[in-house]
């Protein structure tokens, strides 16, 4: 029993007690003397008979007190006015462990008023129902198994109700330790599991355990709403995991399992005895109720009882003088082998040996422990069995070799002092002449036990480095599963001292297997503790036993169900690699690492094997593995997951390129394999895989600091670069800033003093003595640099995205190799191809190279990477000779447009490229412009307002009262992305008030092509635009036009003008609407565009038709209509026929998608 708990085995019994101790032992010399009926007081026999004879059972050795089993049957019945305390019986219960009697008995005395602290101290102590390691005597003579007949879980808080300690994973796992429930009378276990008295009220846990189960239970039987309201009422409690109930056990059978098996289950095999329970006649029914065969019976079984006490006093009579016997020749040969080891000249732990060799047949291999301890524990019934001279000569061999014998009787009976081996203390001996029986029965009440494994692990004291871990050995794997798992990291530094000092291998297995599993589901920290011991454990060890010992459990747990210990092994990978063998570096740990990346499903995982890939590629030096870490780096490359693409450029990419650089196959094989890859892509025929496009030009991004390191290091002045003198310092911005350290070409190249010193040498060769001589340069400059131009000319300019990826490559290219690289070798290269010129643009066939991606890539990527001066008004220039030379030759805008698209996404171009717009507005040339006009809707969105109110408005106003009309058309779109955008109402009012003169001015009344682009215009933002600019202005005139082109004559302006009122009115459908609104303007508006496509275009007349169906209802149903807050068309399609004629006519519509998208949406 744990130290601090209150024991009731160690409370002194009163003086009441100690009388009635005296008389019980005057009973036992004299039973006849017992009279029957003879009166007890208060405590009558026919109520007090039954424990007596309870406690009195089976007993078939003394008491630890001293007294006979036969006088605890009879005590207080020497006189009338003798009588037993409760205080006596409880202790007595308690001695022989009959919890539940005592328990019976505590439950009476509560009901009565008659509390005993005895009872109450034992019961209110949780301590006294942990397990035990020592058993009492009592308990074990009546065949009880060890550590006592009652115990529990190793958590406190269980459902007793459901008997989870059968299904826990720690705590008493030994079905022989526990007693089996058969053993309680079924009427008194009834009565102690369903009393009211003794019923507690349900803890947290049990809540908690059984909501998941009834959880379960509700989903396994298709109740799912059910189970749903019990889950949202028990918010506080995750029904996915077991784990989050609390309890430290396994998830238990299912309920309806449990409620099968309640009442019928049978324990495993034990060890039983049959209990004797008084039964009260008057609790039996009356026809059962014949006293007289009852008095016989008690009387027979009394007699019988009596008999079998004294055949086995007469046997432990017998048994003691044997004993006595064979104590004296103990002590004899004892004196023998002294007076020898004393002769012995020689080691005497050698003598020892050779005796035990010789004479124990046995034990012929010497014990690993080298009987390097001292043995205090008792000799057993089975080393009395052997050979005197044998038990005495072996030691601990015997001991070793009988491990698992057990002892009938108490191990304090019998004491063996093995004789010193080396250097033991010497004991000073009594003066007295006491026999050696008296003396063996004295030490006996000194209470010792060693017939458990525990007891004999205790009994024995190492005094040696190999015992003391032939210990930790077998011990560990006991201590594991009853340590708390938020503190089991705390055995980490035992488990692998003792894993890598113990001799036996498969010790050493089982204690790696046990640090592997230690924790189910290790966190970030835990898993740091694990790898720092496995790469301690390296160290010492070596490779062989690495290989031998550690690979084996990562492997068994590769397909673990739980990802943490995936995550485990993964880490544990390229903790370990540069302690292994190369070969199985470059094959078993590669596979095992290749594998779990194609096949595990966790995110964190997979990223974990990467980062320990890229690992294993800093000590791989099998060059024949190349093709396999360019197929694992693509791998990497395509995951799905974020973390695991960014762990392959912090980690893998860096190491593979440092590993493709040493083997001289970095410009040869890798970068022109993946610009090969980029090839096919832009060849194929099913349209360019963007994705694919960005994971080639993001690995290429991740080579760059590798290849300019290659080039510094090869260069043809590092043989001069030395450490002298005072080397300037690095800019800041020299190196764009790395993803990870791998990426710092300070950090490849080995320092970044050394780096400064190639930096300066770098620039001056590139200055002013060439690249005479620099292969590798040339190589970049020659093949490299044309090769990738000529990939950017042929991707499509209008995806975004593919612009996006080559222009952060090109900035990351220049920033890296630097600004007098990016002079004298980038720019060249581009300047020739943009010959900005008329003849260099072919406006028939739009395949110019001044459409092509070419021009924004060059203006964002190569331009942009310096921001001097110089710099900027390079770059200012460059927009405006291309803005012109596309405008005077009437060739796509795109790559323009691509250009201010990817500079308008950083403000800090803002001003810039307002500069090169105004460079437009007042240009001579209305080809130029326009295209300014056009430039500025694409401007105004990313711009802050106070830009737009100063810079954009001002010149737009300027343009929209340009005498060429189709300047002032142009600007009509932006004008309307300023509506949409823009929320000062000052500046809105401007706006309106420019768009109103377009609509009321007589001069444009006949001007087709703008009435075109203020209704495009309308249809685009007027859903987004705001709410009383869209009722006040865009609704009523979209009316007006409407109605304008019922009275149209030419009949393409008229069909036209009503293709774009109709997608007009199907983007602003999904729009609220008032009432007032919709019967003014809305529906008129509807009707007469209606009248159109009646005449003009058929298909489009149902869904109008249909549209006006559903103002009308919400009009009428204004309740309805108010509460929706939306119009939506294809709830109004009601009946079969009508919908099969809507879907018909749908299909042959030829306008926009988006547009008509836009139907079928309802406001959210």
């Amino acid at each position: 029993m744990a130290a601090g708990n209150v024991n009731p085995f160690n409370v002194s019994d009163s003086e009441e007690e100690a009388e009635q101790r005296q008389d019980a032992a005057n009973a036992e010399r004299s039973p006849s003397d017992e009279a029957p009926g003879h009166s007890l007081g208060p405590f009558s026999p026919s109520a007090y008979s039954e424990p007596a004879a309870l406690l009195s059972s089976n007993r078939t050795s003394p008491s630890v007190d001293g007294i006979p089993a036969s006088a605890a049957a009879v005590a207080g019945i020497g006189g009338a006015e003798t009588r037993v305390s409760l205080d006596a019986i409880a202790a007595q219960l308690l001695r022989d462990q009959y919890i539940l009697t005592a328990l019976e008995m505590h439950t009476e005395l509560l009901e009565a008023g008659r509390e005993l602290p005895r009872l109450r101290d034992y019961f209110s102590n949780p301590g006294n129902f942990e397990r035990q390691s020592g058993t009492p005597p009592a308990c074990k003579d009546q065949g009880v198994g060890p550590g006592g007949p009652l115990h529990r879980a190793g958590s406190i808080s269980t459902l007793d109700s459901l008997d989870f300690a059968r299904y826990s994973d720690d705590g008493n796992r030994e079905s022989d330790e526990r007693v089996a429930e058969c053993e309680i009378p079924s009427q008194e276990r009834k009565n102690y599991k369903s009393s009211p008295e003794i019923q507690e009220p349900i803890r947290p846990l049990e809540k908690r355990a059984l909501n998941f189960l009834v959880n379960e239970y509700l989903l396994k039987i298709e109740y799912k709403l059910t189970s749903i309201t019990f889950s949202d009422e028990n918010d506080d409690q995750d029904f996915e995991l077991w784990d989050d109930v609390g309890l430290n056990i396994p998830k238990p059978p299912d309920l309806l399992q449990l409620y099968r098996n309640s009442g019928n289950s049978l324990p495993l095999h034990r060890d039983t005895v049959d209990v004797a329970v008084g039964v009260d006649p008057r609790d039996l029914p009356g026809d059962c109720c014949i006293q007289e065969p009852v008095q016989q019976t008690d009387n027979i079984q009394r007699q019988q009882q009596h008999e079998v006490v004294q055949e086995l006093e007469y046997q432990i009579s017998l048994l003691n003088s044997e004993k006595l016997s064979l104590a004296e020749q103990i002590k004899k040969l004892q004196s023998d082998i002294q007076a020898l080891q004393r002769n012995v000249s020689s080691d005497p732990t050698a003598t020892v040996k050779s005796v035990q060799c010789k004479e124990d047949p046995q034990c012929d291999k010497t014990p690993l422990d080298n009987g390097q301890y001292l043995d205090v524990r008792g000799v057993t019934d089975a080393d009395d069995t052997l050979n005197t001279t044998k038990t005495l000569t072996t030691t601990t061999t015997t001991t070793d070799c009988t491990d698992g014998t057990t002892s009938a009787t108490p191990p304090h009976n019998k004491l063996k002092f093995n004789t010193p081996v080396k250097g033991s203390a010497q004991f000073d001996q009594p003066n007295r002449k006491l026999p050696p029986a008296f003396h063996q029965a004295l030490l006996s009440f000194c209470r010792m036990s060693a017939d458990s494994r525990l007891g004999s692990e205790v009994s024995r004291i190492a005094d040696g480095e190999q015992s003391v871990l032939l210990m930790l050995g077998r011990c560990l794997p006991h201590i594991v599963p009853n340590v708390l798992l938020a503190k089991r990291e705390e055995l980490i530094p035992l488990i692998l001292c003792t894993a890598c000092l113990h001799p036996e291998p498969k010790e050493r297995d089982q204690l790696l297997h046990i640090l592997f599993n230690l924790i189910k589901r290790p966190d970030d920290e835990q898993r740091q503790m694990i790898l720092t011991g496995c790469v301690a454990f390296a160290r010492h060890v070596g490779p062989t036993r690495v290989e031998a010992e550690l690979l084996p459990q990562c492997w068994e747990q590769i397909n673990h169900k739980y990802p943490e210990r995936r995550l485990l092994v993964a880490e544990a990978c390229g903790a370990l690699a540069p302690y292994l063998p190369k070969e199985i570096r470059s094959s078993l740990v590669l596979s095992m690492l290749q594998q779990m990346l194609a096949e595990d499903k966790a995110d964190m995982v997979r990223e974990a094997v990467v980062k320990s890939l890229g690992v294993i590629m800093g000590y791989i030096d099998d060059s024949d593995k190349y093709s396999q870490g360019f197929e694992l780096m693509l791998l990497s490359l395509s995951d799905p997951s974020e973390r695991v693409v960014s762990a392959t450029h912090q980690v893998f990419i860096p190491a593979f390129a440092a590993w493709c650089t040493e083997l001289g196959n970095l410009q040869s094989q890798l970068i022109p394999s993946l610009l090969t890859r980029i090839e096919k892509l832009l060849k194929g025929e099913y349209g360019l895989d963007e994705h694919k496009l960005h994971m080639y030009l993001s690995a290429l991004q991740s080579i760059i600091p590798s290849l300019f390191a290659m080039l510094l290091q090869n260069a043809p002045f590092t043989s001069r670069a030395k450490l002298q003198g005072d080397v300037p310092p690095i800019e800041v911005t020299r190196f764009p800033r790395p993803a990870s350290p791998l990426q710092d070409v300070a950090t490849i190249v080995g320092s970044r003093e050394q780096l400064a010193v190639l930096l300066q040498l770098y620039d001056h060769q590139l200055q002013h003595e060439g690249t005479t001589g620099w292969d590798s340069l040339l190589w970049v400059v020659n093949q490299f640099l044309p090769q990738i131009i000529e990939i950017v000319g042929r991707i499509n300019v209008t995806s975004s995205t593919c612009v996006h990826e080559f222009s952060r490559f090109f900035w990351r290219f220049c920033r890296s190799f630097g600004k007098i690289f990016t002079n004298t070798k980038v720019k060249p290269q581009f300047q020739e191809i943009l010959r900005l010129s008329e003849e260099n643009v072919d406006a028939t066939a739009g395949n110019g190279i001044l459409t092509k991606a070419t021009v924004p890539i060059y203006a964002t990527g190569v331009l942009t990477c310096y921001n001097q001066d110089e710099d900027r008004k390079l770059l200012v220039g460059f927009l405006e000779d291309v803005m012109t030379t596309l405008s005077l030759s009437h060739a796509p805008l795109d790559s323009l447009k691509a250009s201010f698209v990817e500079l308008g996404a950083n403000p800090a171009y803002h001003e810039l490229l307002l500069t090169v717009l105004w460079y437009g507005v007042v240009h001579t040339s209305a080809l130029v412009r326009c295209t300014a006009a056009r430039m500025f809707e694409l401007l105004v969105k990313g711009v802050n307002e106070t830009l737009v109110a100063q810079r954009v408005v001002p010149a737009l106003i300027t343009l929209s009262s340009d005498p060429e009309i189709s300047v002032r058309i142009s600007t009509i779109p932006a004008f309307g992305t300023i509506m949409e955008t823009v929320t000062q109402k000052e500046l809105l009012e401007r706006v309106k008030m420019q768009l109103a003169s377009f609509l009321e001015d007589p001069q444009y009344q006949d001007q087709h092509s703008l009435h075109m682009e203020i209704i495009k215009t309308f249809g685009r933002v007027g859903p987004n635009a705001e709410p009383r600019f869209r009722d006040e202005f865009v609704l009523p005139h979209l009316h007006k036009l409407a109605l304008c082109n019922n009275q149209q004559t030419v009949e393409i302006k008229r069909i036209d003008i009503a293709t774009q009122l109709f997608e007009a009115y199907s983007a602003l459908s999904c729009c609220f609407i008032s009432e007032e609104l919709m019967v003014n303007h809305f529906l008129p508006g509807l009707r007469c565009l209606r009248a159109d496509m009646e005449q003009l275009s058929p298909e489009h007349e149902v869904i109008l038709s249909s549209m006006i169906k559903e103002c009308e209802i919400k009009v009428e149903n204004k309740g309805i209509g108010e509460a929706q807050g939306s119009i939506s068309i294809a709830a109004s399609l009601v009946g079969e026929d009508a919908k099969t004629k809507f879907l018909s006519k749908m299909g042959q519509l030829t306008t926009s998608g988006a547009m008509l998208a836009n139907v079928f949406q309802r406001k959210k």
